[in-house]
């Protein structure tokens, strides 16, 4: 098992993962460079400033990078202790966020809250203690997950009831994505692959079920399936998404001379973020954005290995949910944009513009590094000639 800290006090040496640092950073670099592309004009025409969203991004790139050291300097312990706690208060406010005139209204969406200075996205805040909250559950019920089934129905229950609020908002995606995160760590921890298979199956008929008995989702599944047939209106979105992709070829028309952010293409840089890179940065830029978040899928799966050789169980599934939680989120959004799902508000981790997200998904990243750091403290402390299996 991993040496406790007897100190939670602050310290400046952390091991770190230079491939995570690089990865993270450039994935932070890129979404910076390209939400200034993105927004320039959007600056100037809303707030007569043409720096003003990238000034904003900076400011919430800074603030970001300051939670993830508050995060990354807390030992693991610390989040198995209070990680429960902090997951009920999440839910709390998917509550506050319904109450008229606390929640904030966009595009007819009530998913933020106004914090002094910028907006956040509750449903973002759920999501990193969901990895936590999950974690610790399989972590203290791992015979009972391997063998019952009602270990599959206890969190399914909880979740089903944070996803009925998170579709009150309505946030469909994000309702998505947390199911997702919680079947696959359950899947992980080891859950009976036919009732892993069955339960899988009812998710997925109910989210079937909500689309189809929701006209506007149910609207964005056939625009989705010929988006030419309206391109004015239901398709206008994607239909400028297709032409973004088109437009770049193999190296794109250059950086800060697309078109279709000019008012073309709807939240250019928010949820299609993507496709202002795939114009202007071409099939190369694309090829490496999808690059760099396999990288990180990768390194979060065998950060998540690593501390599971060490006993760590708890850290582990912590690793493998942050990996879950990017590389489908990131899916799902590049996936979006190519006209290979339907239109979900999803934003690309750690480069789409947004206040709270940026946060909380620096937090995310940070958790990897103290897991890391404890992995390496952990090894530094075995006898010499020590091999572990």
């Amino acid at each position: 098992m991993i040496k406790r800290e007897k100190s939670t006090t602050f310290r400046f040496k952390l091991h770190t993962d230079s491939v995570l640092v690089l990865v993270s950073f450039s994935l932070l670099l890129i979404g910076f460079v390209m939400v200034s592309s993105a927004s320039l004009h959007l600056g100037a025409k809303m707030n007569s400033d043409t720096l003003y969203y990238p000034k904003r991004q900076f400011a919430h790139m800074v603030l970001g990078l300051i939670s993830a050291i508050f995060v990354a300097y807390r030992p693991m312990h610390f989040w198995k202790t209070y990680g429960g706690r902090a997951f009920i208060f999440s839910v709390f406010l998917l509550l506050v966020v319904l109450i008229p005139g606390l929640g904030v209204k966009v595009n007819g969406s009530t998913r933020w809250l106004n914090i002094p200075g910028f907006r956040i996205q509750v449903s973002e805040i759920v999501k990193f203690f969901t990895v936590i909250f999950m974690a610790n559950y399989v972590t203290l019920q791992q015979k009972t997950v391997q063998e019952s089934p009602m270990a599959l129905l206890q969190p399914l229950g909880i979740f089903t009831v944070v996803s009925f609020l998170l579709l009150l908002e309505p946030d469909f995606g994000s309702s998505v994505v947390i199911l997702v995160i919680v079947m696959g760590v359950m899947f992980l921890a080891g859950a009976r692959l036919l009732q892993f298979i069955a339960l899988l199956s009812i998710v997925g008929a109910l989210a079937g079920m909500l689309v189809y008995f929701s006209p506007y989702r149910w609207q964005r599944v056939t625009s989705f399936m010929d988006p030419w047939a309206d391109p004015l209106k239901t398709g206008f979105q994607l239909v400028q998404a297709l032409i973004s992709f088109g437009r770049g070829e193999w190296f794109g028309v250059g950086l800060g001379n697309g078109l279709q952010k000019l008012f073309y293409l709807p939240e250019a840089h928010t949820d299609f973020l993507f496709s202002v890179v795939a114009e202007e940065l071409g099939l190369v830029g694309v090829v490496t954005i999808i690059g760099l978040f396999a990288t990180f899928v990768w390194k979060a799966f065998a950060i998540g290995v690593a501390a599971e050789k060490t006993g760590e169980r708890f850290s582990a599934f912590i690793a493998y949910g942050i990996g879950i939680w990017f590389g489908f989120q990131a899916f799902v959004n590049m996936g979006v944009n190519m006209g290979l799902l339907p239109t979900k508000g999803l934003t690309l981790p750690l480069m789409s513009y947004g206040g709270g997200s940026m946060m909380i998904m620096c937090c995310a990243v940070a958790l990897l590094f103290r897991i890391h750091h404890e992995i390496t403290e952990h090894n530094a402390n075995l006898p010499k000639g020590y091999w572990h299996d």
